[in-house]
């Protein structure tokens, strides 16, 4: 159905605010649809887990859309890794990025764990105008990095002073981070599709960007304030 910026949730069955906290509340806790279906019925209102599955299809990448130019800038200190996740029962590589507060810079799901793979990652990190040059790109053993790091600095995308430096129990900030994501995923059980796991983890990677505060306007550990930002985006009053 077609999505209009003025008006998103344009001839949905319920209203926007109903759709929205669906959606939130399946991308912020470790909750499936059936669950949040039931919330629904708790409070009177008739939703299918199918229903929620389309809206969180439709509106999670939507939300990730909306919310980046509110992003606050992230420091030069690159903690990169990647996780698997099951996709029609194969594994695909979320790779995922933060810097050493914790914050997200940015994630790519791909089908593949190779340099090709890695490159396409890092250069769409480098494309968000709220992540700065890196001065350091922490990562792994894997091989795939710095050949990656080789190709972006000889094309002129990577600065040729970052360093990569490979040091594992550095990536402690990120292996952690993970587990917010490897939650959502564990309870689907699996995607069906790469692109249905690509639009639902959209979603739950930028609810988690608003959640730890990246966010401007918006505090860390504050739910109320994270729920009227997401409302706001979406043109509703909390």
């Amino acid at each position: 159905m077609p999505m209009t910026p003025t008006n998103p949730f344009k001839w949905r069955h319920y209203p926007g605010a109903v759709i929205l906290c669906c959606v939130r509340w399946y991308l912020r806790y470790p909750l499936a649809y059936a669950h949040v279906a039931e919330l629904m019925r708790e409070r009177g209102l008739a939703v299918d887990g199918s229903c929620v599955w389309r809206w969180v299809q439709a509106y999670g990448p939507e939300l990730e859309k909306r919310c980046r130019s509110y992003l606050k800038p992230t420091s030069k200190c690159y903690r990169v890794d990647e996780t698997y996740v099951r996709v029609k029962g194969e594994d695909k590589y979320l790779y995922r990025a933060v810097d050493k507060y914790g914050q997200t810079i940015d994630f790519l799901l791909a089908a593949r764990r190779d340099a090709s793979a890695t490159k396409r990652f890092l250069r769409k990190a480098l494309n968000e105008p709220q992540n700065p040059h890196p001065r350091v790109i922490n990562v792994d053993k894997s091989p795939a990095y710095p050949a990656a790091v080789k190709a972006l600095k000889a094309e002129g995308t990577l600065r040729r002073r970052c360093r990569l430096r490979r040091c594992k129990y550095l990536n402690n900030v990120i292996e952690q981070d993970h587990r917010t994501v490897k939650q959502r995923v564990c309870l689907a059980k699996g995607y069906g599709s790469f692109w249905t796991a690509w639009r639902t983890l959209r979603g739950i990677e930028a609810v988690s960007m608003i959640r730890k505060g990246g966010a401007r306007w918006v505090a860390k550990g504050d739910a109320v304030a994270q729920a009227r930002f997401i409302c706001k985006l979406f043109g509703l009053a909390a």
